[in-house]
């Protein structure tokens, strides 16, 4: 099963960023996300697994869509990258891969003894705590509401060059 969802996310990841049309980037985007909470309902994590659909799949993948249709350019085909962008960004995989690989064999996989599910109030318990996550969460808020307020700026100097 992490296989086949690995896969999925994987694969669908790849579509998301390769595909030249608008929307079928997106709803590649929605698909990887799913098989992200697919992973997280597989590793037995229920409370994140449902944040993951609740706030990604139904809030961010849905905002872009809309945000899409709005902007009256889902039927418009993005333009041909520049091969200097492909190489680039081949480049960074490949360095990322690399990365990942050299602290696989430098540290391994530890087991862990037993397992454990974290409830709804130890997460909780964490984001407020002052040494929690509290502010690595407001950081990726603001980091979507930029991105949100960017992509409303270029579709709405795009429609005003019509």
């Amino acid at each position: 099963m992490f296989y086949l969802l690995g896969l999925l996310t994987v694969f669908s990841a790849l579509l998301s960023v390769s595909s030249r049309n608008i929307f079928r980037s997106a709803i590649y985007l929605l698909f990887s996300l799913i098989g992200i909470a697919g992973l997280y309902f597989w590793l037995d994590y229920q409370f994140i697994a449902a944040v993951q659909i609740v706030v990604y799949v139904g809030g961010i993948a849905v905002l872009i869509i809309f945000s899409i249709f709005l902007t009256q350019q889902s039927g418009e085909k993005l333009p041909p990258v520049p091969g200097g962008r492909i190489l680039f960004s081949a480049l960074a995989a490949a360095a990322g891969i690399a990365l990942v690989l050299s602290l696989m064999i430098r540290y391994g996989f530890a087991s862990v003894a037993e397992k454990s599910s974290p409830t709804a109030a130890q997460i909780g318990e964490k984001m407020l705590d002052l040494n929690g996550y509290a502010l690595p969460f407001e950081l990726v808020s603001m980091l979507l509401l930029a991105a949100m307020i960017g992509c409303i700026v270029i579709a709405l100097k795009k429609t005003e060059t019509k």
